[in-house]
């Protein structure tokens, strides 16, 4: 890798040129075909797999092997599709890969529904490209996903199907529902794609927070934290012709809030996760140690719509950014922290405690410390509405919000004070709790994610922290203000950028 790493670096002299980015993707091409020279040969790390069903072994008569993607919405560098291959290659059966949308999901508006589908788009050529049949299922509800894949498993005698990994209750939910109805004969694979370190790997239990999570995932990064082979031209060809996919018409069948608009600073596909993961190395990733908790600094990678929706490998850009190690140590040793440790750390929350959104999802101690003060007096209450239309008393909030509504993302450290506010302003907890997973949910192109769960439970519910001193309204969870950020940041720059004025309002 390191050898890549200093090529790229003398054919892009004078830097960020797109000479340079595309000098970046042949090399990450050729490290695929020289991580074995043949994906058959390749040795699969039987550990990323999961068997759900009683039948492990493909029955000889049956005539092929279904990927159903899900969360990791890519070709290449996706264990899930990489293993569902190897099987297809060892028994000489066609490959399929298909996917399933839903009129509406969460409280995704059409700002999420265009980014999935265009990413689908690029998915769907580029597997065009490989012979491999993808098909795009059109779900009513919710409650039939599970029914459409069958559906798609008998009409092509699937043998096998694969499933990529996902800790939130729908999506477990729909491999549950897949696993009760299908035939016994069908193994049903789940592979963690999205993780360095699966999930049931890194730990077998809720951690309580980094410090208990972080050398188990480390002490694992050896054997897991490799290069992906390619995904190859399939030769064992379906039946079934490519069936051809109307995109504009797929589109229209999203029903959801289309007052959200798309946005235009993150395009969707791999291609530009790339691109953004390169220019990030160039550019930003020197600021990332010392300064990316500044909302005013460029330090930020700005990744976060592409790996929520799987369109680029978490792994394949922890390979890129640790061959930055040696000029940038502090700001590679940050972003691996952050991108795998408390990353893996919000699955694990996600995956072993089913109240993940939920005020009782919360440590004892926390359930306790937000009950004794729950009838604490509030200086202010704002409703759902007012904190959606950014109508406080506080312009620094206020212009996050409007940067949420705009941009579709929010600072890291200001998300923190934005969620915490929101637990002083509104009636209770759980209140508290319901409208800001909602905000984030409707609003942030990353939202209805293990990371937003998380964020939203560690600003207002504590876990993966302390108790601090104890004081109103807050008890003992971790307290943010307005002058702790003015000492952080020039708060007023950050307004004017952002125009968010304040708001009079009556005191209760």
């Amino acid at each position: 890798m390191a050898s890549f790493a200093k090529k790229l670096k003398t054919s892009n002299e004078g830097g960020g040129s797109q000479s340079g980015f595309d000098a970046f993707l042949s090399d990450v091409t050729q490290q695929r075909k020289m991580a074995a020279t043949s994906i058959i040969d390749f040795k699969f790390i039987k550990k990323r797999v999961r068997v759900l069903s009683t039948k492990e072994a493909i029955e000889d008569e049956k005539k092929g092997v279904l990927y159903w993607m899900n969360r990791d919405q890519r070709v290449q560098d996706n264990w899930a599709l990489l293993y569902a291959q190897k099987l297809a290659l060892k028994f000489k059966l066609p490959l399929h890969v298909c996917f399933c949308t839903l009129p509406k999901y969460m409280d995704a508006t059409i700002r999420h529904s265009m980014f999935m589908l265009k990413g689908l788009k690029e998915v769907s050529a580029e597997l065009d490209e490989l012979d491999i049949p993808f098909h795009l299922l059109y779900c009513d509800s919710k409650d039939v996903v599970g029914q459409k894949v069958l559906d798609l498993v008998s009409q092509h005698e699937i043998g096998c199907v694969v499933v990529d990994f996902s800790p939130l209750r729908i999506a477990r939910g729909w491999v549950d529902d897949l696993k009760k109805i299908l035939p016994k004969d069908i193994p049903l694979c789940e592979v963690d794609a999205h993780n360095i370190v699966p999930c049931w790997v890194a730990s077998d239990k809720l951690e309580y927070g980094a410090r208990t999570i972080r050398n188990k995932i480390n002490n694992k990064l050896g054997e897991y934290l490799t290069q992906f082979p390619p995904v190859i031209k399939h030769p064992h060809t379906a039946r079934c012709p490519q069936s051809v996919i109307d995109w504009e018409e797929e589109a229209k069948k999203f029903e959801v809030d289309r007052t959200v608009g798309e946005i235009d600073w993150a395009k969707p596909g791999y291609k530009e996760g790339m691109k953004t993961l390169y220019e990030f190395c160039e550019k930003r990733l020197k600021n990332f140690g010392t300064k990316r908790n500044n909302p005013l600094m460029k330090a930020l990678s700005n990744l976060s719509p592409w790996y929520h929706f799987g369109q680029i490998s978490i792994q394949r850009c922890i390979l890129y950014v640790r061959t930055f190690k040696k000029q940038n140590s502090e700001s590679v040793d940050a972003f691996c922290e952050e991108s795998i440790v408390r990353r893996e750390l919000a699955d694990n929350f996600c995956f072993y405690n089913p109240n993940y959104d939920k005020i009782d999802g919360a440590y004892d101690w926390a359930k306790k410390t937000l009950n004794d003060h729950k009838k604490d007096k509030r200086t202010y209450i704002y409703t759902c509405e007012q904190l959606a239309e950014s109508k406080t008393h506080d312009d620094l909030w206020n212009s996050a919000q409007i940067q949420l509504v705009k941009e579709g993302k929010m600072h890291g450290f200001l998300r923190m004070y934005w969620a915490k506010k929101i637990l002083e302003w509104t009636p209770s907890p759980e209140e508290a709790l319901r409208i800001a997973l909602y905000l984030n949910d409707r609003y942030s192109i990353d939202g209805r994610d293990p990371n937003g769960f998380v964020g939203c439970m560690w600003s207002i519910c504590g876990i993966h922290d302390q108790g601090w001193r104890e004081r109103e309204i807050f008890g003992k969870i971790r307290y943010m203000n307005y002058e702790g950020c003015k000492r952080k940041f020039d708060v007023a720059a950050f307004v004017a950028r952002y125009g968010g004025k304040v708001y009079k309002a009556s005191k209760k």
